[in-house]
């Protein structure tokens, strides 16, 4: 019961991960600073999902949490060199896996 607790509670292998859904991906808003991954999707509204792909969120994508602003929103990310900030209800909407 306490493995299956602990499971539910940090679903994937992420540092400071805090999503319980499927283990092979994870909502990129819920990445502790310094966690980083690939982009395996981006989803969202057709617009919204076309300003992601157009930033460099494209799948193969290595992205890096650096910091969140003192309340939490927005995120600022490393993504091909360079500093990228998103507000949470945007970054959810990419999916990253553990690279």
């Amino acid at each position: 019961m306490q493995d299956q607790q602990q499971q539910k509670q940090n679903a994937c292998d992420l540092a400071g991960c805090t999503h319980c859904g499927p283990r092979e991906t994870c909502p990129l808003n819920t990445v502790g600073i310094g966690g980083c991954g690939t982009v395996a999707c981006v989803g969202g509204d057709r617009d919204l999902r076309r300003r992601l792909l157009e930033m460099g969120f494209c799948n193969g994508a290595k992205v890096e949490v650096v910091r969140r602003a003192p309340l939490g929103d927005p995120i600022e990310f490393r993504l091909r060199g360079y500093h990228l900030s998103l507000r949470e209800d945007q970054a959810k909407f990419v999916l990253i896996s553990k690279s």
